[in-house]
């Protein structure tokens, strides 16, 4: 597709989003209101960009509603597939003569992500600006980049509620698009997804006739069509003696010289609603049933032309308006031929590789004498470049289970499904091999983010059709990484062996990166849950309360409860010592139980002393996800009054609500409807995005007492809390930062809108009558002095 026809496509999907010369809304004001506190900017954009202009859909801090389009640092924006970033314009060849870098307003810093609309065009962009220089990473400009991606949120959303289209609803085309992806992501049958989009395309458009094919070349560069589904026309022995005819020689048609060749030779959209007059007609064959309207739409993916929809004998004919309307559909076919062909040139080069000696035969992948060949080059390798390499070894989860059931030649399709889906997800240079069994080693090249081990743990995990099974398993996986971990390749594997094993022992379907101090964990663990029967029959675990204090009314707001275990003979133990080893046993929902009930007991206890103090309390993240949690929450609030529940603060880790996402909403409803208060804790540590922060029905965000001790010596902590206490206001959030330990960092926090404070400037945590002691005593002009 020519840059001319990308760009008319992309106007058109502007007119067809309905946002241009439209009043500001909230919904995007608040976003471009968070970006220009959060980076403390001049100003602060939603644009979009029409044929010769840059209109504002939302702005902070700029004045006019758009600037020509030629003058818009805007336009180089959308030409990037990631953040656009001038440090500084007046010392850049391309924009240091431009009208907005002369004059107000004065930019000197910029930067833009772009934003697409529902089909995937790039409209416009949410960007910031500055009018002085700036330097900024694209780590720095995370949130930028996920408050862009809650704009298209919006965006999808209401176009679809919207639906403004002439001929196709919205609703309907993204079912087609959907299941277009999951025939092609689940088949292997290519016809059979093919026929699935053709019929799609015949119901949405109202066409008799039509067909969907793939533009290949011959040796000399000419194009022709290879169909991958064609209306069968079948009707009578004429007709099927046609279509038969068709089937043999291959479903190829090589004809550039008639309507049906042009889009493959122009590139371009042909339409024609009197087929009969029009001077390209032909070559159809003798026998076909007259064709009275006809359009062909070429397919793309990027630049490259892949394919070709033709659609017949739609009673009122064809439009440019119903092409640009199926867009979305012809793009999605483009990517699912060019994904199909890059799994053809995979499958090509696995059969190559089955019939070497150093592969396994089943799957194609290295075995364990030509992964110990690999191995041993890529550590080379890695020294020599003073690289790391990442071992991953992954056992199967339930997969003796698929065998005993099914039989093997289900179980070897699961394996080979799993070894397709692992090649898939690592790049070209690394190495996936398979021990034997259901064993597999990743060797991975300087992995910079942990998140890559759990996107091979997530590839396991997609559903595996099968004949007519659907069939699913997960994997456990140890991970060691070179040099850290300097040995061998022999004894990286072993230990990385070791790290699947603990994966298995913590829940399995996940991974544990090795760690030497593992082997005195694993054996303090066996200990720890020995003794943990006899700790709670004697009555060892106790709560201690840290006070928190309301720095608006200077007073003690209320307690966090922390588990303690009076050892007999270690003394007092605090939960590092043993919580960890707990979890995912039956003494984490136990212990969680203890401690849920303690509380309530003692907010009654504070109700009948007139005492208003809130209590909070830390949940197990496997007793909060589990399905007796609502029970156990409902059984101990049964005799906590209704008036009282709203003092009760359940503390969950950010990263717990992220782990299973459907059951934390679950019991954080459940949380919601009994009454009582809601916790994010250690919030700013995990990956979540603003989208999902915004649709958590919790009451309080925590800020981690990691970014909160270092907020006045480490600008990025600073950067950090600052960001957390604007988007914290901005969702009406009640905001609590832990780990105070001076009154600078007090004053600082007090400054910036925090709401309570709680560390060791205050008070450690302490048994329940000193604690008392301590709130009774509390006098805010005394603290710093206490």
């Amino acid at each position: 597709m020519s840059e001319t026809e990308n760009e008319k496509r992309r106007l058109a999907a502007v007119i067809r989003l309905g946002i241009l010369d439209t009043p500001p809304e909230e919904r995007f004001e608040r976003l471009t209101r968070i970006a220009r506190q959060h980076y403390r900017v001049k100003v602060a954009l939603f644009s979009v960009l029409d044929l010769d202009r840059q209109w504002f859909k939302s702005r902070q801090g700029l004045e006019g509603t758009e600037t020509p389009r030629s003058i818009a640092f805007c336009d180089h924006a959308i030409r990037q597939d990631h953040v656009f970033i001038v440090e500084n314009a007046s010392q850049d060849p391309r924009f240091r003569n431009n009208p907005l870098v002369l004059d107000d307003p004065n930019i000197r810093f910029y930067a833009g992500v772009p934003v697409r609309e529902p089909s995937g065009f790039k409209i416009g962009t949410l960007c910031i600006i500055d009018d002085r220089p700036r330097q900024f990473s694209e780590k720095d400009l995370d949130v930028l980049r996920m408050l862009a991606s809650i704009v298209e949120e919006e965006l999808e959303r209401s176009y679809i509620e919207s639906d403004k289209s002439k001929y196709v609803p919205v609703s309907q085309l993204n079912r087609a698009i959907h299941s277009a992806q999951n025939v092609f992501l689940t088949s292997d049958n290519e016809s059979s997804a093919f026929s699935q989009m053709l019929n799609d395309l015949l119901t949405l458009t109202g066409s008799q006739f039509g067909l969907i094919g793939e533009v290949l070349h011959k040796s000399n560069g000419t194009p022709f069509l290879k169909v991958g589904a064609i209306t069968n026309i079948a009707w009578n022995a004429e007709t099927q003696a046609l279509y038969q005819g068709l089937e043999r020689r291959g479903m190829v048609f090589d004809r550039l010289d008639n309507i049906l060749g042009l889009p493959m030779v122009s590139g371009e959209i042909v339409i024609s609603n009197d087929l009969s007059q029009d001077p390209r007609r032909g070559g159809l064959p003798a026998g076909h049933p007259v064709i009275k309207t006809y359009i062909g739409i070429p397919v793309f993916s990027g630049k490259a032309h892949l394919g070709m929809i033709g659609l017949a004998n739609r009673p009122e004919g064809y439009t440019q308006k119903l092409a640009d309307e199926l867009a979305p559909l012809s793009q999605t076919l483009g990517h699912l031929i060019e994904r199909k062909r890059l799994y053809a040139e995979k499958g090509t080069h696995k059969k190559d590789l089955e019939l070497a000696a150093n592969y396994d035969a089943l799957t194609g992948l290295p075995n364990r004498q030509r992964l110990t060949e690999l191995f041993e080059q890529e550590l080379y390798e890695a020294g020599q470049r003073h690289g790391r390499v990442s071992v991953c070894f992954i056992d199967l989860d339930g997969f003796k289970s698929i065998n005993d059931e099914h039989g093997h030649a289900v179980g070897d399709a699961v394996l080979k499904s799993v070894a397709a889906k692992l090649q898939a997800t690592v790049r070209n240079h690394d190495i996936v091999a398979r021990l034997g069994g259901d064993e597999f080693v990743a060797i991975l090249r300087d992995v910079g983010d942990e998140r890559v081990y759990a996107r091979l743990l997530d590839a396991i995990r997609q559903p595996i059709n099968f004949q007519h099974h659907v069939l699913q398993v997960s994997g456990s996986m140890g991970v060691t990484v070179f040099p850290d971990d300097d040995a061998d390749s022999d004894l990286l594997l072993r230990h990385a062996d070791q790290a699947m094993y603990a994966a298995k022992e913590t829940g399995k379907n996940c991974y544990k990166v090795f760690d030497l101090r593992s082997h005195s964990s694993r054996k303090e663990r066996v200990r720890v849950l020995e003794q943990m029967d006899t700790a709670l029959r004697e009555q060892q675990m106790e709560l201690y309360y840290q006070p928190k204090i309301c720095f608006q009314h200077h007073c003690v707001n209320g307690f966090e409860a922390l588990i303690r275990w009076n050892h007999p003979s270690e003394g007092v133990l605090s939960p590092a010592h043993f919580l960890e080893h707990i979890e995912y046993t039956e003494y984490a929902r136990t212990l969680g139980n203890f401690v849920i009930r303690e509380a309530v007991k003692q907010l009654v206890e504070f109700s009948k002393r007139d005492l208003p103090y809130t209590v909070s309390i830390n949940l197990s993240p496997c007793h909060f996800l589990s399905q007796e949690f609502e029970n156990d929450l409902s059984s101990a609030l049964e005799d906590c009054p209704n008036e009282l529940r709203a003092r009760l603060i359940l503390e969950i880790l950010e990263t717990t609500a992220m782990d299973d996402t459907e059951a934390a909403l679950r019991n954080l409803k459940a949380c919601r409807e009994q009454g009582v208060d809601i916790s994010l804790d250690d919030f700013g540590t995990g990956y979540s995005s603003l989208d999902y922060f915004r649709r958590l029905p919790a009451q309080e965000i925590k800020i981690d007492r990691s970014f909160v001790m270092d907020m006045l010596v480490d600008t990025d902590d600073s950067m950090i809390v600052s960001a957390i206490v604007s988007l914290s206001k901005s969702f009406n959030r009640r905001l609590v930062a832990e780990g105070i330990e001076s009154a600078e960092v007090e004053s600082k926090l007090i400054e910036l809108g925090c709401d309570l404070g709680q560390g060791f400037f205050y008070s450690k945590p302490l048994p329940l009558p000193e604690a008392l002691r301590w709130a009774e005593n509390f006098r805010w002009e005394n603290r710093l002095t206490a």
